[in-house]
């Protein structure tokens, strides 16, 4: 016995209102994109200056939000890639 098939699959259209939520999506992956940039600066800043003056602490916080901010941008930058593949992926499970 095969299981049921439900045949459910994405459609673009289905329901009205779907370009202006990609719009706000989009948008939001923008700030997104713009507060990394800040607390990358910041953290760069905190980075050098811990550096440079001997707060040791300052300088590993620094660090730790370099990573992070890194680490966002590239979750940022590739979240519809990561998405459509996963999306892709998961649709060929029979």
């Amino acid at each position: 016995m095969l299981a049921y098939d439900p045949g459910i699959k994405p459609a673009a259209g289905g329901l009205p209102g779907l370009d202006v939520l990609q719009k706000i999506v989009s948008s939001i992956n923008l700030y997104g994109i713009i507060a990394v940039v800040g607390a990358l600066a910041a953290s760069l800043a905190m980075w050098a200056w811990g550096h440079f003056s001997g707060g040791h602490q300052a300088e590993a916080n620094g660090k730790k939000g370099t990573i992070a901010s890194v680490g966002a941008a590239l979750g940022l930058g590739a979240a519809n890639g990561l998405v459509l593949f996963f999306s892709a992926l998961g649709s060929q499970i029979k």
